[in-house]
């Protein structure tokens, strides 16, 4: 990243971070930097930012800072999705495990943008062709969840075309690296560094015999089809229902390497962030 002339915000649906925003706004101001962001929410705020849509927003900003939680900091990459613009992810309030810094550490953050004293790390996506043709892309999860009183989540899953394994469950859940701390997580996945290059298919509270985690390499691609005997099933990306599938439907899977670009400042690791978040200690024998 060279100089950054235009910053632009990406910010959390209800929590506002007055002096989080004061600060860029300011550090922008002393620099001549351009502060966009999108209409709903500078609207919120009384700042000197630039309401703009979101394709102007992905255009036009060199850097994004995202200012919220993990969820704003998922949506602030699937906005991004495919393009090289780092982004600086801010937490606000509870602890978030994606984002880089914590408020009180944004004038710390912004000196080291100032200085190039940071490092930009890819964050892989996986993408979900659905039935109709329309994709949608996911940086944590997308998981076929059964809908309360619509039976199980009943698929065959296909690799490379090979028909693998099939599943009866709560949910199906294809995970990335990011997301196997998130909901793959709770249903007994592992853990996985996010420098690996592969994503995980797990099922969650499964009624199969066969109840275990697939590893798969980022150049495969898994097709996952609905069962007969499975109910309706809701299409959740990064956990927000995106469609709903039927019996018969079929949804092709395939990671995509370096989708996001994370800015990096050396202040945490993910093992620290994994620890903390996930409250990682292991037995109370060895404690």
């Amino acid at each position: 990243m060279g100089m950054v002339k235009t910053v632009g915000l990406v910010l959390h649906p209800q929590r506002d971070s007055k002096v989080a925003i004061d600060t860029i706004v300011e550090w922008a101001r002393a620099r001549s930097v351009t502060v966009l962001g999108l209409p709903d929410e500078v609207g919120r705020i009384d700042c000197s930012a630039v309401a703009v849509d979101g394709a102007t927003l992905v255009d036009r900003a060199d850097l994004l800072v995202s200012l919220g939680g993990d969820g704003t900091m998922l949506r602030t990459m699937r906005l991004i999705s495919g393009r090289r613009t780092p982004i600086l992810g801010v937490n606000l309030g509870r602890l978030g495990f994606l984002a880089e810094i914590d408020v009180d550490e944004l004038p710390f953050a912004l000196s080291a943008i100032d200085d190039h004293a940071y490092t930009v790390e890819p964050r892989m996506a996986v993408r979900a062709t659905l039935p109709d043709g329309a994709s949608v892309t996911a940086f944590n999860d997308i998981a076929l969840v059964r809908i309360p009183g619509h039976g199980l989540s009943a698929m065959s899953i296909a690799v490379e075309g090979h028909p693998f394994v099939r599943y009866a469950a709560d949910a199906v859940i294809v995970a990335t690296p990011t997301g196997s701390t998130a909901y793959s997580f709770s249903a007994g996945g592992p853990i996985v560094s996010p420098t690996v290059e592969g994503f995980l298919v797990v099922p969650a509270a499964a009624h199969s015999s066969f109840n275990r985690a697939l590893v798969l390499s980022a150049d495969e691609r898994v097709v996952l089809g609905l069962l007969p005997t499975s109910g309706r099933l809701a299409l959740e990306v990064d956990g927000a229902v995106g469609a709903h599938l039927s019996p018969g439907d079929e949804l092709t899977v395939t990671a995509v390497r370096a989708a996001a670009w994370v800015v990096r400042l050396g202040t945490t690791s993910f093992y620290e962030r994994a620890r903390r978040k996930l409250r990682v200690n292991g037995s109370a024998e060895v404690d």
